[in-house]
């Protein structure tokens, strides 16, 4: 135990206030889970600043008398306090968190389902301060700056400096100062007439980004824009676009392509037509700007598909999410937050003068982050929306890289080249789509393998004949208050990244926390056909898990003392629960002090190989354990090592070869 002299952590935000504070607390280091695949959790709090970790009650922390820190750093905490709270004196709290994390950058209000409602409908982006927000509120503020009669160079040098003003106070990091970067040397080179020398300045400021997944996407799309989109707009949608401009200047004909003059004699005609039916220039302003919009719909939605299919690979490789619905969702999600971002800054600002005034521009931002959130919830809630997808191969991964540069190259030839492109591509995003890869797994032999989700059980099994069961899931307890997710964050990412999109099977042992807390993810990301639990479980306690079963179409089946079965070439015997001994009794149902004698206790053959797989069972079950012939080459010992279980006797049963502990690091519970 230590008693630190730390900088107070300012309310929902990153910033660190002056003022120091003293508090008794053990630091530890932050781990990751050991399983390929896994997140860099760890790395993730380098780039943070952060290399230990505590936690102490609130009555614990003590004011200590001083100063500690930066007078800057303070005086950014409060600007950043102050504009969380003009946010929730603006809008309902049912809406501020969101507008916090689009705003601002705060996502301390964000709960996982509305993190997951964003993923599932591929517009993550739209959620977090990113480069997208950044754009639009620079180009609004450039556009307004030059209507308030700015010069060209005045209105770019303070649109500069309100921009990088913006990234200092969201404090998100390398994506929004990437964004600012990129506006300010666009705006540098523009008034130097050289709109295209930005290519890679932020990999000087910043080498290291490139290794990023958000730097990665970044270049990306806009390489898939400039490299694929914009000539694929030239080809088709732009001409016709630049076709509506100065519709009465006859000689401007001459110099388009016959089409576009064609098409713009038609729209004259048209318009002859609607003089006549109905006079006056409000039909004629009316009919061109719903003619714009359509043709900027169209627009959007050629970029959109190019994005759609560029991003298959990167979407799968870092989020395994095939984003079906990412094309209607950014369709409609997109123009929402061109509204929101403007809206939402000017509502702050005003609301410093008058929060009256404020409530304007307030009202606009609500509209458009309602539309934003119906679009999350029409679309991420279709269950195609929730196609996940295994780590892509070598093969994979080469084709479509190769893909987005064949498109590239070919879209300025010949029409028929830059289509031909354009299928290269399509197939690429497909084939990341439909075809999974190669599973990492061995034919005619038995796999065991604990997962590492810390203080938890979830234990692979791949059997002779290919069919993968998965026993337990890990799972925090409720107490912790944490919002990670080990069968999504944790199991699947093992999984996916050993190429296994589907289970055949999935057994819970008990309903504990840590066993049972992954299977909803699992169940969802995984569609196992069949749900084993343990004869007399009580209903009630896996109603949740039960649910979810249903929804997905899996059957379930309940094991018990004396089940004899083969499945997938391995001879399965069920040695516990034993209905005829109940562990509970009716008076005290909800006694949860011999729970984990109620765990499912299955031993597994194959050939003369067996595993016995213990689950939590303690003393009173091994006993009877002790009796049913127990003896295996692999045991994975019971309650995670605890004093409660595995004594001698047992040992001397089961004469195990090998013994396999799935346990926390550091655990409060001291095991094993």
């Amino acid at each position: 135990m230590i008693r630190p002299r730390l900088r107070q952590l300012a309310p929902c935000n990153s910033f660190a206030m002056a003022s120091a504070s003293g508090f008794p607390a053990t630091l530890i280091a932050p781990r990751n889970y050991r399983n390929p695949g896994a997140f860099d959790y760890a790395g993730y709090l380098r780039e943070k600043g952060i290399v230990a970790t505590a936690s102490t009650k609130y009555a614990a922390i003590q004011l200590l008398p001083g100063f500690s820190g930066s007078y800057i750093t303070l005086g950014l905490a409060r600007i950043h306090r102050s504009v969380i709270g003009k946010v929730h004196a603006l809008w309902l709290e049912r809406v501020a968190g969101l507008m916090d994390a689009i705003v601002i950058g705060e996502e301390s209000f964000i709960d996982r389902a509305a993190r997951v409602g964003f993923q599932r409908s591929g517009t993550y982006h739209v959620r977090v301060v990113s480069g997208m927000n950044v754009s639009i509120l620079a180009m609004f503020t450039l556009w307004t700056l030059r209507r308030v009669g700015l010069g060209e160079v005045a209105a770019s040098a303070c649109a500069i400096i309100l921009i990088f003003a913006y990234a200092v106070l969201t404090n998100i990091g390398p994506p929004v100062w990437r964004a600012a970067l990129m506006f300010a040397v666009y705006l540098a080179t523009r008034l130097l007439y050289r709109d295209r020398a930005m290519r890679l300045h932020c990999l000087i400021v910043e080498p290291e980004a490139l290794f990023g997944a958000s730097f990665q996407m970044t270049f990306l799309c806009v390489g898939l824009v400039a490299g694929v989109g914009v000539p694929l707009l030239e080809r088709t949608i732009e001409p016709y676009s630049r076709g509506l401009r100065n519709l009465d200047a006859l000689a401007y004909d001459r110099s388009l392509p016959p089409r576009v003059a064609q098409f713009r004699l038609d729209i004259r005609l048209l318009l002859n037509r609607l003089g006549a039916l109905l006079p006056g220039r409000v039909p004629r302003i009316l009919f061109l700007s719903g003619l714009r919009a359509l043709l900027g719909f169209f627009e959007l939605t050629v970029i959109s598909g190019v994005l759609q299919l560029g991003l298959a690979l990167p979407m799968a490789f870092y989020f395994h999410r095939a984003t079906s619905v990412a094309m209607p969702a950014n369709l409609l999600a997109v123009p929402f937050l061109q509204l929101l971002m403007p809206a939402a800054v000017l509502a702050i600002g005003v609301s410093y003068v008058s929060l009256w005034l404020a409530k304007i521009p307030a009202a606009i931002a609500g509209f458009a982050l309602e539309g934003i959130a119906g679009t999350v919830k029409w679309p991420g809630g279709l269950r195609v929306a929730d196609v996940r997808v295994a780590t892509p191969d070598l093969a994979a991964v080469v084709f479509a890289g190769l893909a987005i540069l064949i498109c590239a190259a070919l879209m300025r030839r010949r029409a028929w080249l830059s289509f031909a492109g354009l299928r290269v591509l399509a197939a690429s995003g497909f084939w990341i789509w439909i075809v999974p890869p190669p599973q990492q797994i061995r034919q005619g032999v038995m796999e065991m393998t604990a997962i590492d989700v810390g203080q938890g059980d979830s234990i692979l099994l791949v059997l002779p004949d290919g069919r993968r069961l998965l026993v337990d899931a890990g799972g925090l307890p409720f107490w912790m208050h944490s919002q990670l997710d080990i069968g999504e964050d944790v199991v699947s990412p093992y999984l996916w990244a050993r190429g296994i999109s589907r289970l055949d099977a999935l057994a819970l042992t008990h309903a504990h926390a840590d066993h049972m807390g992954g299977m909803g993810a699992v169940i969802a990301n995984f569609r196992p056909c069949e749900l084993w639990l343990p004869e007399g479980i009580p209903g009630e306690e896996i109603q949740t898990l039960l649910t979810e079963a249903n929804q997905y179409g899996v059957s379930v089946r309940y094991r018990k003392a004396g089940d004899a079965f083969s499945y997938g070439g391995a001879a399965f015997r069920v040695l516990a629960p034993d209905p005829a001994r109940p562990v509970r009794s009716a008076s005290k149902s909800k006694d949860s002090a011999r729970r984990n004698d109620e765990s499912l206790v299955m031993k597994i053959s194959f050939g003369k190989t067996s595993a016995l797989l213990e689950a939590d069972a303690e003393k009173g079950t091994e006993r009877f354990v002790s009796t049913e012939q127990p003896a295996a080459d692999v045991l994975k010992v019971a309650h995670h090592g605890s004093a409660s279980s595995t004594n001698a006797d047992f040992l001397a049963a089961v004469k195990p070869r090998f013994a396999v502990i799935s346990v926390g690091a550091r655990n409060v519970y001291h095991h094993p």
